[in-house]
Protein backbone atom coordinates (compact mmCIF):
# COMPACT_ATOMS: atom_id res chain seq x y z
CA UNK A 1 0.00 0.00 0.00
CA UNK A 2 1.04 3.60 -0.79
CA UNK A 3 0.76 5.67 2.78
CA UNK A 4 0.73 9.64 2.60
CA UNK A 5 1.68 11.79 5.31
CA UNK A 6 0.61 15.51 4.47
CA UNK A 7 1.60 18.82 6.31
CA UNK A 8 -1.22 19.43 8.71
CA UNK A 9 -2.49 22.83 7.63
CA UNK A 10 -5.28 23.51 10.22
CA UNK A 11 -4.16 26.99 12.50
CA UNK A 12 -0.60 26.01 14.14
CA UNK A 13 -1.59 22.56 13.91
CA UNK A 14 2.16 21.61 14.50
CA UNK A 15 1.51 17.84 15.01
CA UNK A 16 2.46 15.06 12.13
CA UNK A 17 0.96 11.39 11.47
CA UNK A 18 3.57 9.01 11.31
CA UNK A 19 7.03 9.29 12.68
CA UNK A 20 10.54 8.12 11.27
CA UNK A 21 10.13 5.09 13.64
CA UNK A 22 6.64 4.14 12.11
CA UNK A 23 7.37 5.28 8.17
CA UNK A 24 10.70 2.54 9.03
CA UNK A 25 8.02 -0.09 10.25
CA UNK A 26 5.93 0.00 7.16
CA UNK A 27 8.50 0.37 5.13
CA UNK A 28 10.03 -2.88 6.44
CA UNK A 29 6.71 -4.63 6.21
CA UNK A 30 7.32 -3.48 2.56
CA UNK A 31 4.80 -0.63 2.19
CA UNK A 32 5.99 3.02 0.39
CA UNK A 33 5.96 6.35 2.49
CA UNK A 34 5.23 9.53 0.34
CA UNK A 35 5.71 12.39 3.26
CA UNK A 36 5.76 15.71 2.24
CA UNK A 37 8.27 18.12 2.66
CA UNK A 38 9.15 19.59 6.29
CA UNK A 39 5.72 17.53 7.33
CA UNK A 40 7.08 16.67 10.58
CA UNK A 41 9.55 19.41 11.38
CA UNK A 42 7.48 21.63 13.80
CA UNK A 43 7.85 18.58 15.53
CA UNK A 44 11.09 18.02 15.64
CA UNK A 45 11.44 15.46 12.74
CA UNK A 46 13.68 16.11 9.68
CA UNK A 47 13.02 15.18 6.19
CA UNK A 48 16.39 13.76 6.64
CA UNK A 49 15.10 11.42 9.26
CA UNK A 50 12.04 10.41 7.15
CA UNK A 51 14.23 9.53 3.96
CA UNK A 52 17.06 7.83 6.21
CA UNK A 53 13.83 5.61 7.79
CA UNK A 54 12.39 4.53 3.91
CA UNK A 55 10.41 7.02 3.41
CA UNK A 56 10.17 9.12 -0.56
CA UNK A 57 10.18 13.35 0.48
CA UNK A 58 7.06 14.50 -1.86
CA UNK A 59 7.14 18.39 -2.42
CA UNK A 60 3.60 18.89 -2.73
CA UNK A 61 0.40 18.30 -0.79
CA UNK A 62 -0.84 17.53 -4.03
CA UNK A 63 1.08 14.86 -4.52
CA UNK A 64 0.76 13.16 -1.51
CA UNK A 65 -2.98 13.25 -1.71
CA UNK A 66 -2.61 11.99 -5.05
CA UNK A 67 -0.61 9.31 -5.15
CA UNK A 68 -1.78 7.59 -1.53
CA UNK A 69 -4.18 4.70 -1.40
CA UNK A 70 -4.32 5.94 2.35
CA UNK A 71 -3.71 9.38 4.09
CA UNK A 72 -2.59 9.49 7.43
CA UNK A 73 -3.19 13.08 9.22
CA UNK A 74 -3.86 14.50 12.94
CA UNK A 75 -6.71 16.87 12.34
CA UNK A 76 -9.19 16.86 10.38
CA UNK A 77 -9.45 17.95 6.69
CA UNK A 78 -10.08 21.87 6.41
CA UNK A 79 -11.47 23.49 3.45
CA UNK A 80 -8.29 23.48 0.82
CA UNK A 81 -8.30 19.99 1.08
CA UNK A 82 -11.55 19.04 0.43
CA UNK A 83 -10.15 19.06 -3.27
CA UNK A 84 -7.77 16.08 -2.71
CA UNK A 85 -11.13 14.04 -1.91
CA UNK A 86 -11.30 11.31 -4.32
CA UNK A 87 -13.59 7.54 -3.83
CA UNK A 88 -10.51 5.07 -3.74
CA UNK A 89 -9.16 7.03 -0.74
CA UNK A 90 -8.94 6.07 2.57
CA UNK A 91 -8.54 8.74 5.39
CA UNK A 92 -7.79 8.00 9.17
CA UNK A 93 -7.52 10.85 11.11
CA UNK A 94 -9.57 12.46 13.76
CA UNK A 95 -12.77 13.58 12.29
CA UNK A 96 -14.88 15.14 14.77
CA UNK A 97 -17.50 15.30 12.39
CA UNK A 98 -20.73 16.04 14.50
CA UNK A 99 -20.26 19.91 14.28
CA UNK A 100 -18.47 20.02 10.70
CA UNK A 101 -21.65 18.81 8.15
CA UNK A 102 -19.54 20.69 5.39
CA UNK A 103 -16.88 18.21 5.79
CA UNK A 104 -19.47 15.27 6.61
CA UNK A 105 -21.15 16.47 3.14
CA UNK A 106 -17.74 16.24 1.19
CA UNK A 107 -16.14 13.09 3.03
CA UNK A 108 -19.69 11.94 1.28
CA UNK A 109 -20.17 13.10 -1.78
CA UNK A 110 -16.50 12.27 -2.80
CA UNK A 111 -17.13 8.62 -1.64
CA UNK A 112 -13.48 8.63 0.69
CA UNK A 113 -13.34 6.41 3.49
CA UNK A 114 -13.68 8.54 6.40
CA UNK A 115 -11.84 6.40 9.49
CA UNK A 116 -12.05 8.75 12.97
CA UNK A 117 -9.40 8.01 15.55
CA UNK A 118 -11.63 8.86 17.94
CA UNK A 119 -14.25 6.74 18.27
CA UNK A 120 -12.29 3.38 17.20
CA UNK A 121 -12.56 1.12 20.11
CA UNK A 122 -10.60 -1.39 21.84
CA UNK A 123 -11.41 -4.68 23.38
CA UNK A 124 -11.78 -3.16 26.62
CA UNK A 125 -14.89 -0.80 24.63
CA UNK A 126 -12.58 2.12 25.43
CA UNK A 127 -11.11 4.70 22.86
CA UNK A 128 -7.40 4.13 22.52
CA UNK A 129 -6.57 6.81 20.16
CA UNK A 130 -8.36 9.50 21.47
CA UNK A 131 -6.68 8.45 25.31
CA UNK A 132 -3.42 9.88 24.32
CA UNK A 133 -4.61 13.32 23.51
CA UNK A 134 -6.70 13.66 26.50
CA UNK A 135 -4.55 12.93 28.62
CA UNK A 136 -2.35 16.34 27.16
CA UNK A 137 -4.98 17.99 27.09
CA UNK A 138 -6.22 17.44 30.37
CA UNK A 139 -2.67 18.08 31.46
CA UNK A 140 -2.53 21.47 29.06
CA UNK A 141 -5.70 22.92 30.71
CA UNK A 142 -4.57 23.62 33.82
CA UNK A 143 -1.45 24.78 32.38
CA UNK A 144 -3.53 27.28 30.14
CA UNK A 145 -6.13 28.18 32.91
CA UNK A 146 -3.39 29.48 35.40
CA UNK A 147 -1.61 31.20 32.86
CA UNK A 148 -5.18 33.40 31.86
CA UNK A 149 -5.52 33.72 35.51
CA UNK A 150 -2.72 36.32 35.30
CA UNK A 151 -3.84 39.64 35.36
CA UNK A 152 -1.83 40.14 32.08
CA UNK A 153 -4.38 37.61 30.38
CA UNK A 154 -7.40 38.80 31.35
CA UNK A 155 -7.93 36.78 34.46
CA UNK A 156 -8.63 37.42 37.87
CA UNK A 157 -4.78 38.35 39.11
CA UNK A 158 -4.69 34.66 40.66
CA UNK A 159 -1.78 31.99 41.02
CA UNK A 160 -3.76 28.80 41.23
CA UNK A 161 -1.47 27.35 44.39
CA UNK A 162 -1.87 30.59 46.39
CA UNK A 163 1.08 31.10 49.21
CA UNK A 164 0.83 30.46 52.99
CA UNK A 165 -1.53 32.38 54.35
CA UNK A 166 -3.30 33.14 50.86
CA UNK A 167 -6.51 30.71 49.64
CA UNK A 168 -5.55 28.53 46.49
CA UNK A 169 -7.76 28.91 43.33
CA UNK A 170 -11.10 27.10 43.39
CA UNK A 171 -10.88 24.88 40.21
CA UNK A 172 -14.16 23.32 39.18
CA UNK A 173 -13.59 20.58 36.49
CA UNK A 174 -16.76 19.23 34.59
CA UNK A 175 -17.00 15.57 33.47
CA UNK A 176 -14.28 12.42 35.16
CA UNK A 177 -12.83 11.08 31.84
CA UNK A 178 -9.47 10.43 31.28
CA UNK A 179 -9.44 14.84 30.68
CA UNK A 180 -10.78 15.55 33.64
CA UNK A 181 -8.58 12.95 35.41
CA UNK A 182 -5.86 14.19 34.13
CA UNK A 183 -6.74 17.71 35.08
CA UNK A 184 -7.31 16.90 38.32
CA UNK A 185 -4.08 15.37 38.61
CA UNK A 186 -1.65 18.62 37.67
CA UNK A 187 -4.30 21.16 39.37
CA UNK A 188 -3.80 18.74 42.79
CA UNK A 189 0.08 19.15 42.03
CA UNK A 190 -0.29 22.54 41.46
CA UNK A 191 -1.85 23.41 44.97
CA UNK A 192 -5.28 24.33 43.84
CA UNK A 193 -8.46 23.52 45.70
CA UNK A 194 -10.11 20.86 43.04
CA UNK A 195 -13.95 19.90 42.86
CA UNK A 196 -14.48 17.30 40.19
CA UNK A 197 -18.74 16.81 39.15
CA UNK A 198 -19.58 13.92 36.88
CA UNK A 199 -22.84 11.94 36.35
CA UNK A 200 -21.45 8.58 36.96
CA UNK A 201 -21.72 7.60 40.95
CA UNK A 202 -19.68 4.84 40.42
CA UNK A 203 -16.87 6.66 38.37
CA UNK A 204 -16.99 9.33 41.88
CA UNK A 205 -16.09 6.69 43.90
CA UNK A 206 -12.99 5.55 42.00
CA UNK A 207 -12.10 9.38 41.84
CA UNK A 208 -12.31 9.42 45.28
CA UNK A 209 -10.04 6.36 46.06
CA UNK A 210 -7.46 7.57 43.42
CA UNK A 211 -6.57 10.98 44.79
CA UNK A 212 -7.55 9.57 48.22
CA UNK A 213 -9.74 12.02 49.16
CA UNK A 214 -8.22 15.25 48.64
CA UNK A 215 -10.66 16.15 44.63
CA UNK A 216 -14.23 17.18 46.01
CA UNK A 217 -16.30 15.07 44.20
CA UNK A 218 -19.81 16.23 43.29
CA UNK A 219 -23.05 14.67 41.66
CA UNK A 220 -24.24 16.39 38.24
CA UNK A 221 -27.29 18.15 37.85
CA UNK A 222 -27.86 21.55 37.06
CA UNK A 223 -27.95 23.04 40.91
CA UNK A 224 -24.65 21.62 41.54
CA UNK A 225 -23.09 22.79 38.26
CA UNK A 226 -24.50 26.33 38.61
CA UNK A 227 -23.30 26.63 42.26
CA UNK A 228 -20.11 25.11 42.20
CA UNK A 229 -19.01 26.97 38.79
CA UNK A 230 -20.23 30.32 40.58
CA UNK A 231 -17.71 29.65 43.26
CA UNK A 232 -15.22 28.72 40.65
CA UNK A 233 -12.34 30.57 39.27
CA UNK A 234 -11.34 28.19 36.35
CA UNK A 235 -13.62 26.35 34.58
CA UNK A 236 -12.47 22.98 32.67
CA UNK A 237 -15.02 21.65 30.14
CA UNK A 238 -14.10 17.80 29.94
CA UNK A 239 -17.23 16.29 29.06
CA UNK A 240 -17.73 13.29 25.96
CA UNK A 241 -20.17 11.61 24.06
CA UNK A 242 -17.90 9.41 21.69
CA UNK A 243 -18.38 10.69 18.32
CA UNK A 244 -21.42 12.78 19.13
CA UNK A 245 -21.60 16.71 19.78
CA UNK A 246 -20.97 17.77 23.02
CA UNK A 247 -24.08 18.58 25.64
CA UNK A 248 -23.96 21.85 27.12
CA UNK A 249 -23.54 20.78 30.78
CA UNK A 250 -22.43 24.77 31.95
CA UNK A 251 -25.31 27.58 30.50
CA UNK A 252 -25.16 31.06 29.20
CA UNK A 253 -26.81 31.63 32.27
CA UNK A 254 -24.28 30.08 34.57
CA UNK A 255 -21.17 30.99 33.18
CA UNK A 256 -23.34 35.07 33.59
CA UNK A 257 -23.14 34.72 37.21
CA UNK A 258 -19.54 33.47 37.57
CA UNK A 259 -16.64 35.78 38.88
CA UNK A 260 -15.61 38.61 36.81
CA UNK A 261 -12.00 37.33 35.49
CA UNK A 262 -12.50 33.66 36.10
CA UNK A 263 -11.14 31.45 33.19
CA UNK A 264 -13.27 28.64 31.40
CA UNK A 265 -11.25 25.88 29.38
CA UNK A 266 -13.23 23.84 27.04
CA UNK A 267 -11.12 20.92 26.14
CA UNK A 268 -14.87 19.58 24.94
CA UNK A 269 -15.24 22.02 21.99
CA UNK A 270 -13.96 19.94 19.13
CA UNK A 271 -16.69 18.52 19.66
CA UNK A 272 -18.74 21.60 19.58
CA UNK A 273 -17.90 22.18 23.56
CA UNK A 274 -20.31 21.52 27.22
CA UNK A 275 -19.77 25.39 27.79
CA UNK A 276 -23.01 26.83 26.24
CA UNK A 277 -21.01 30.15 25.75
CA UNK A 278 -17.92 28.08 24.01
CA UNK A 279 -17.08 28.90 20.40
CA UNK A 280 -13.93 27.20 18.19
CA UNK A 281 -10.56 29.43 18.28
CA UNK A 282 -7.36 28.84 17.37
CA UNK A 283 -3.89 29.03 18.52
CA UNK A 284 -3.41 32.42 16.65
CA UNK A 285 -6.25 33.91 18.92
CA UNK A 286 -7.13 31.54 21.51
CA UNK A 287 -9.48 33.55 23.98
CA UNK A 288 -11.94 35.86 24.19
CA UNK A 289 -14.71 37.19 27.12
CA UNK A 290 -18.16 37.00 27.63
CA UNK A 291 -19.72 38.64 30.81
CA UNK A 292 -16.22 39.26 32.24
CA UNK A 293 -15.19 35.69 31.79
CA UNK A 294 -12.25 34.77 29.59
CA UNK A 295 -13.20 31.70 27.64
CA UNK A 296 -10.27 29.66 26.19
CA UNK A 297 -11.41 27.19 23.49
CA UNK A 298 -8.82 25.75 21.25
CA UNK A 299 -9.63 23.00 19.14
CA UNK A 300 -6.19 21.48 18.97
CA UNK A 301 -5.05 22.24 22.37
CA UNK A 302 -1.95 19.36 22.12
CA UNK A 303 -0.49 20.77 19.06
CA UNK A 304 1.39 23.71 21.68
CA UNK A 305 3.52 20.80 22.62
CA UNK A 306 3.93 18.75 19.43
CA UNK A 307 7.07 16.91 19.94
CA UNK A 308 5.38 14.97 23.10
CA UNK A 309 1.86 15.23 21.48
CA UNK A 310 3.12 13.44 18.30
CA UNK A 311 4.71 10.54 20.17
CA UNK A 312 2.01 9.95 22.26
CA UNK A 313 -0.66 9.94 19.47
CA UNK A 314 1.68 7.30 16.97
CA UNK A 315 2.19 5.19 19.80
CA UNK A 316 -1.44 4.53 19.86
CA UNK A 317 -2.60 5.02 15.67
CA UNK A 318 0.34 3.36 14.26
CA UNK A 319 -0.74 -0.48 15.12
CA UNK A 320 -4.07 0.13 13.25
CA UNK A 321 -1.99 2.15 10.82
CA UNK A 322 0.14 -1.39 9.80
CA UNK A 323 -3.45 -3.16 9.68
CA UNK A 324 -5.05 -0.87 7.54
CA UNK A 325 -1.74 -1.20 5.39
CA UNK A 326 -1.43 -5.01 5.64
CA UNK A 327 -5.03 -6.22 4.89
CA UNK A 328 -6.79 -3.26 3.30
CA UNK A 329 -9.18 -1.17 4.13
CA UNK A 330 -12.24 -3.33 4.14
CA UNK A 331 -10.50 -6.35 5.37
CA UNK A 332 -9.21 -4.53 8.25
CA UNK A 333 -13.12 -2.93 9.16
CA UNK A 334 -14.33 -6.86 8.76
CA UNK A 335 -11.58 -8.16 10.87
CA UNK A 336 -12.09 -6.01 14.12
CA UNK A 337 -14.98 -4.96 15.51
CA UNK A 338 -13.00 -1.60 17.47
CA UNK A 339 -11.79 -0.66 13.88
CA UNK A 340 -15.47 -0.90 12.45
CA UNK A 341 -16.51 1.47 14.88
CA UNK A 342 -13.99 4.15 13.48
CA UNK A 343 -15.52 4.26 10.16
CA UNK A 344 -17.75 7.51 9.96
CA UNK A 345 -18.25 7.13 5.89
CA UNK A 346 -17.85 4.40 3.70
CA UNK A 347 -18.69 4.32 -0.14
CA UNK A 348 -20.81 7.64 -0.13
CA UNK A 349 -22.55 6.68 3.00
CA UNK A 350 -22.77 7.83 6.50
CA UNK A 351 -22.00 4.92 9.03
CA UNK A 352 -21.63 6.72 12.12
CA UNK A 353 -24.93 6.62 14.25
CA UNK A 354 -23.99 9.75 16.83
CA UNK A 355 -22.56 12.02 13.55
CA UNK A 356 -26.23 11.51 11.93
CA UNK A 357 -28.13 11.87 14.80
CA UNK A 358 -26.08 15.42 15.52
CA UNK A 359 -26.54 16.56 11.83
CA UNK A 360 -29.90 14.89 11.17
CA UNK A 361 -29.14 12.88 8.77
CA UNK A 362 -29.12 8.75 7.46
CA UNK A 363 -27.05 6.45 8.80
CA UNK A 364 -26.45 2.27 7.71
CA UNK A 365 -23.98 0.39 9.90
CA UNK A 366 -21.25 -0.49 8.44
CA UNK A 367 -21.24 -4.02 8.94
CA UNK A 368 -24.83 -4.22 7.37
CA UNK A 369 -23.44 -1.84 4.40
CA UNK A 370 -20.31 -4.02 3.79
CA UNK A 371 -22.93 -7.33 4.31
Amino acid sequence: MIIGVPKEIKDHETRVGITPAGVKALAEAGHKVLVETHAGELSAFTDDEYQTAGAEIVGSAHNVWANADMVVKVKEPVEKEYGFFRPDLTLFTYLHLAPLPELTDQLLQKKVTGIAYETIRDRNNALPLLTPMSEVAGRMSVQVGATYLEKEKGGRGLLLGGVPGVMPANVCIIGGGIVGTNAAKIALGMGAKVTLVDLNLNRLRELDDIFNGRVFTLASNSYNVAQTTREADLVIGGVLIPGAAAPKIVTAAMVAKMKKGAVIVDVAIDQGGCIETARPTTHSNPSYEVNGVVHYCVTNMPAAVPNTSTLALTNATFPYVLKIAQLGAKKAILSDDGTAEGVNTYAGTLTYEAVAQSQGKQYQAIRTLLA
